[in-house]
């Protein structure tokens, strides 16, 4: 492993709402679930009793289209005390194909900002998810070539990034992560002594946005878009090489 040398070796991106659209197509795919719910009960609080379910099944089904529509099959069982119909479920189920079957819709300015950091450090892309969805998404960016490695991990804690540094050679202290995760994405890479620059979505699943940062906050930035990237990785580079 680079333990000797000072400042940022290695760049990692991550994928889902970072360069392309995702949390969107689930955000409607629930408003919908919530429409077939809505036949049965009248309930406010339909989203927070799927999201009770998702988060229980997660160490069973991991993340991804096909847990969180089994999770939605769960909880419209047990809302609807097991009234709803065969065809009701397999309107649900159908929610996770359409999700599974729809086109990869790059931010703007991706690209270009990717091409920018590659220019002046290795990148990798590091993102979680179902493994055949995932591999899927990042044929069909066209932006594979970009990145030196590409890793699909099934959880991204500490200890993942952990195996994932001793893998690349990297020290800590020479990763920098980009991602729109707080959870997933800076904190558990500050934790380890790494560094990182969020970049939030307008909208976030409420698993990755139950998360704080309780130290390393000056090895981190936020920025509001993109394009903004290039002058973040530079400064704290700078920082990193000090």
């Amino acid at each position: 492993m680079d333990t000797q040398r000072n400042g940022i070796g290695l760049v990692g991106f991550d994928a889902d709402d970072t360069l392309w659209r995702s949390q969107d197509y689930f955000d409607d795919a629930q408003a919908q679930f919530e429409r077939i719910v809505a036949g049965y009960v009248d309930l406010d609080d339909v989203a927070g009793r799927l999201y009770a379910v998702e988060k229980r099944n997660l160490a069973l089904f991991g993340y991804g289209v096909k847990g969180m529509v089994l999770s939605m099959v769960e909880a419209a069982v047990e809302i609807t005390g097991e009234r709803i119909s065969a065809g009701d479920l397999h309107r649900i189920v159908g929610l996770g194909k359409a999700l599974l079957g729809h086109p990869v819709e790059l931010l703007d300015g991706v690209r270009e900002a990717v091409q920018a950091i590659a220019a002046t450090h290795p990148v990798v892309l590091i993102t979680k998810g179902d493994l055949f969805h995932q591999e899927a998404k990042v044929r069909d960016s066209g932006m594979a070539d970009l990145f030196r490695r590409i890793e699909i991990v099934s959880e991204k804690d500490p200890a993942t990034y952990a195996r994932l540094f001793e893998e690349f050679g990297i020290a800590p202290g020479r990763f920098l992560m980009v991602g729109n995760s707080l959870r997933s994405d800076i904190a558990p890479v500050i934790e380890l002594g790494g560094w990182g620059v969020h970049v939030p979505y307008h909208t976030t699943w409420a698993h990755e946005a139950d998360a704080r940062l309780l130290h390393g906050g000056e090895r981190m930035r936020t920025i509001a878009a993109i394009a903004d990237l290039p002058q973040a990785v530079q400064e704290l580079a700078a920082i990193a090489a000090g």
